[in-house]
């Protein structure tokens, strides 16, 4: 199991994640991966592949979005000769070529209706059928796929199929924001850094108590990607030096300053008060606020998911 291993954080709700990830990677079910940019779906969808029994077979990711429509059919099922202007040869589709082994398709949001529908037979029935073909052919191939966005919107919008999406989703897995699991970002801190110091052969900066203050403060919008990219441009420019929260972008020391303002403007009453029937209070609030959508009442009250649920019990929340 080496490769969850290679997936940095202890947070609860990564814990949860990846307990439920080696049991699906042990099985040969259709897995849909949901989560924010950046979240690290395409790593965890390496390490399902990896641990399970298709380990040494292919593994092949399409990115959905990167293909323009007229090219992503034949891409997918390949194509015969003649079936279209500069189709000079018959062409393999990345289902044959995945054959045995897992397709990746994130961004699957972007998949065209009428390629929407050729992945439903393929789902039903294990047929594929190329461009200008006439035969179908089978493959056995595993799907993954992955979304950052609200497919049950796009549904509503007519822009995504139900049935589709319904054989898709047999096990989602969601992936935590960066925000909902702040206390893996010195781990994840200390990787990269190790990372872009070997990449670069540069002696890797270090943060200041203070720096990492504001990172955990910060609302991470590009998730682990963007705190990457941040540590490799820090190794360069300030290689070997302590970083403080001026050496920062101005988002990060703006956002401190915001954090240190709402922290502050919250002033203990003289009589004192239930910190029990706050605590009641502020979730009641939260869920009100979104609804009952616990992942985003979480991260209103600053927390991770699984800290609110625990909180709910705790309350009497009805689950």
């Amino acid at each position: 199991m080496g490769q969850f291993n290679a997936i940095i954080g202890q947070s609860p709700a990564l814990d949860s994640l990846i307990r439920s990830a080696r049991i699906v990677a042990a099985t040969d079910v259709t897995v849909f991966l949901k989560g924010e940019t950046g979240t690290g779906k395409e790593v965890l969808a390496t390490a399902i592949q990896k641990t399970s029994s298709r380990a040494d077979k292919a593994f092949i990711t399409l990115n959905c979005a990167a293909l323009p429509e007229s090219l992503v059919e034949s891409e997918l099922f390949g194509h015969k000769k003649g079936s279209f202007t500069g189709a000079s040869a018959d062409k393999q589709g990345l289902f044959q070529a995945a054959d045995g082994g897992t397709l990746f398709l994130d961004e699957i949001n972007s998949l065209p209706l009428s390629i929407q529908a050729k992945l439903l037979r393929f789902l039903e029935s294990g047929e594929c059928l190329a461009v200008g073909g006439i035969k179908p052919y089978k493959v056995d191939v595993r799907i993954i796929s992955a979304t950052n966005a609200n497919l049950n919107k796009q549904i509503e919008a007519g822009q995504f199929r139900s049935d589709l999406y319904f054989r898709l989703n047999v096990v989602p897995l969601e992936l935590p924001p960066l925000a909902q699991r702040t206390e893996d970002i010195e781990s994840l801190i200390k990787h990269f850094l190790v990372l872009f110091e070997d990449a670069y052969t540069l002696t890797a900066p270090k943060f200041s108590k203070s720096a990492l203050q504001a990172l955990k403060a910060y609302s991470w919008p590009g998730n682990i990607r963007e705190l990457r990219n941040l540590c490799e441009r820090l190794s360069i420019l300030l290689a070997g030096r302590v970083i403080e929260v001026e050496n920062l972008p101005f988002e990060f020391s703006n956002q401190r300053k915001i954090t240190t303002a709402v922290e502050n403007a919250f002033t203990l009453p003289e009589t004192g008060l239930q910190l029990d029937t706050l605590e009641a209070d502020l979730i009641h609030q939260a869920l009100n606020r979104t609804k009952g959508n616990r992942s985003k009442s979480a991260r209103l009250l600053g927390i991770s998911r699984d800290t609110l649920l625990y909180r709910m019990q705790k309350h009497g929340f009805a689950s």
